[in-house]
């Protein structure tokens, strides 16, 4: 009485896919939230929507679901939708409250109340909302307890004449007072694309900001006169932090050669500061940030331009950074966080990385900055994942769209 669908399963890794079995197994219906489902049954569960491969047995298929379902209990997991409907969310911050602030790029600062009830601040900037521009992240001043000081980035100006930029306020009751924008990328730009915005506060006094290279304007990643393409580095009122240059004034820039760098965290216990980017076709990177250091856009790169030409023959130069690891072809990476916690042992010291593309977060295995092992994780939401955050330990996820939601990772207890 069911219908039955062919699926392949394959190994998920950066080697190409091997073909290890086929079997025939019933159709599953999509999966609502709260779900609990392990690692092993989510990338079970993908394959069974897209592969048509012959019949094996419906017995092996009880035998692998049980497998995966009870066979690894420390990774079994609860995904609990905290927030639905919200309209192309980027982005979300926890209070000391235990509210959240969410932003959705049409221009809207949203707070999320402990019972679920939700409105928009106001005091907020204007936004260009265009192409991949409006609101990106947010992100809570270190002393937030005492100062209730937040930072917003978003798209400034218009389609002429547009450009990232840092808002900074106070929040105060349901709105933002005394709010100023503190830095605004000084190159501005025609073209609705390749942001950046990605926000981390470093050292207790100092922000950093992804801005990436503009679409159109990619020679300039690799000018030290141009803020595109680069990682910047201010003070909490935007005065310039990045690297000291002999003879020049101090700058705002502390890397560059970057192409629409979106993800940035830090790893709490060595301090060093991880970031990626989107490639063109093919070649999205994982960097280790070191300061004044030049990552290569668009002298060296893994992919190659959405015409099929090259952007440049060369992977590698001397005197440029190497990322960490790469993806070809591209999954498209949103935001990431570094997990540290105990709810998922299995899970510490990686790097979970939302996939836009693939629908699904990657997970990044770290030792001594390098990559050592690579998983597929929440395969089964079927989501693009704008934003990935640990807070507390607690993993979230936020979904992309005209109708995103906030989802919260849970252990199985």
């Amino acid at each position: 009485r069911t219908p039955w669908k062919n699926i392949e399963i394959s190994s998920h890794n950066k080697t190409p896919k091997r073909f290890l079995m086929s079997l025939q197994i019933p159709r599953m219906p999509s999966p609502l939230s709260p779900l609990v489902r392990s690692t092993k049954a989510a990338r079970l569960y993908q394959v069974l929507r897209s592969s048509s491969r012959p019949v094996l047995g419906p017995i092996v298929v009880v035998a692998l679901l049980t497998h995966s379902l009870f066979g690894y209990g420390q990774e079994r997991y609860q995904l609990y939708t905290r927030a639905d409907d919200l309209r192309w969310p980027w982005s979300i911050a926890a209070l000391p409250s235990g509210e959240f602030l969410i932003t959705e790029r049409e221009g809207r600062l949203v707070l999320l109340r402990t019972d679920g009830s939700r409105m928009v601040l106001t005091g907020t900037p204007d936004t260009y909302f265009a192409g991949q521009g409006g609101y990106f992240d947010v992100v809570l001043s270190p002393a937030f307890a005492n100062d209730k000081t937040l930072f917003l980035s978003y798209a400034a100006g218009d389609s002429n004449a547009n450009a990232t930029a840092v808002f900074k306020a106070t929040l105060e009751d349901e709105s933002l007072v005394e709010g100023n924008t503190i830095l605004q990328v000084k190159r501005t730009k025609d073209t609705p694309h390749h942001y950046g915005g990605r926000l981390l506060a470093i050292d207790g006094e100092t922000l950093l900001l992804t801005t990436g290279e503009g679409f159109e304007y990619r020679e300039e990643a690799q000018s030290l006169a141009s803020e595109l393409g680069k990682v910047l580095r201010f003070d909490f009122d935007g005065n310039p932090r990045g690297v000291r240059r002999t003879g020049k004034p101090e700058s705002t820039i502390w890397t560059y050669g970057h192409r629409n760098p979106q993800g940035l965290t830090v790893n709490p216990r060595t301090g060093q500061i991880y970031l990626h980017e989107h490639g063109p076709r093919g070649g999205d990177e994982v960097n280790v940030l070191l300061a004044g250091s030049n990552y290569g856009w668009p002298a060296v790169t893994h992919g190659v331009d959405y015409s099929g030409a090259y952007v440049s023959p060369f992977r590698s130069a001397p005197g440029m950074v190497d990322p960490i690891w790469t993806w070809v072809p591209s999954i498209a990476p949103s935001g990431m966080a570094w997990y540290a916690g105990d709810d998922f042992p299995e899970w510490k010291d990686s790097l979970l990385i939302g996939a836009l593309v693939d629908r699904e977060v990657r997970r990044l295995k770290i030792a001594d900055a390098e990559v050592v092992e690579e998983e597929t994780l929440f395969a089964e939401l079927d989501q693009r994942i704008r934003d990935v955050r640990v807070f507390d330990d607690r993993i979230f996820l936020l979904t992309d769209g005209e109708q995103g939601s906030l989802i919260e990772v849970r252990p199985l207890r």
